[in-house]
């Protein structure tokens, strides 16, 4: 059986980039790298804290940025000024790489104010659109409730929740633009997710880094 195409990597900022960066190590993000081997293209997921060394990473798996994705617009997630602190992201991505940023429409606004990045550069969603990365593809769903336009990835048997659900616990939703009752229909809606899906959080707030949504349902209390 030929091996699957999909190209598919987990990083985690202190540890696997950024290291040494205080505010990195802190937050404990996850960026993650989807693609088609067979193409050499991949798009990045949350890109911060260290964009060039993110490109860098993919480049030695002879893989190409050609596009990046973000989950929401906070700035842990794709760059800009956060308790005194400026983080890369987005912006700096663009120093390096002449890519689309593919977001939520209801976020478009949201990131052209927490970042420099400017219209011209940003691709609006609505929720079922599909992003593809050579031949694999990356199911778009928006699932507001940590911010309007907070939104999954679905690839291959994969969900990308960034901070609408963790292993442990959902994203907070008293902070601008959150929403709790938003909030709960969204996590409603992932409550239907197959029980083999494979469940990655845009935090390591628990002791794996990963785990399968039937588990997930089990053990997370918002499930509850």
């Amino acid at each position: 059986m030929p091996s699957s195409p999909l190209y598919f990597r987990q990083l985690l900022s202190g540890r696997d980039f950024a290291v040494g960066d205080p505010l990195a190590t802190q937050m404990v993000n996850f960026v993650y790298a989807v693609g088609d081997k067979r193409t050499g293209e991949c798009v990045l997921v949350d890109p911060a804290y260290a964009v060039r060394e993110l490109v860098d990473l993919v480049g030695e798996d002879d893989m190409s940025v050609t596009g990046a994705l973000a989950t929401h617009y906070h700035p842990d997630h794709v760059g800009g000024s956060m308790m005194g602190h400026t983080i890369e992201g987005i912006s700096e991505l663009l120093d390096h790489v002449d890519c689309p940023i593919h977001v939520q429409r209801d976020e478009i606004e949201w990131i052209t104010k927490s970042t420099s990045v400017t219209l011209d550069h940003l691709v609006g969603h609505d929720s079922g659109d599909v992003v593809r990365v050579g031949d694999i593809e990356i199911s778009l769903v928006h699932t507001p409730g940590h911010t309007p336009g907070s939104q999954c990835f679905f690839v291959d048997d994969r969900l990308i929740a960034g901070d609408t659900l963790f292993l442990e616990g959902c994203g907070r939703t008293d902070l601008p633009g959150s929403d709790p009752v938003k909030m709960f229909e969204s996590l409603r809606r992932l409550a239907e997710v197959p029980d083999s899906t494979i469940l990655f959080p845009g935090h390591r707030y628990s002791f794996a880094s990963s785990a399968t949504m039937d588990v997930v349902k089990e053990t997370n209390f918002v499930f509850q």
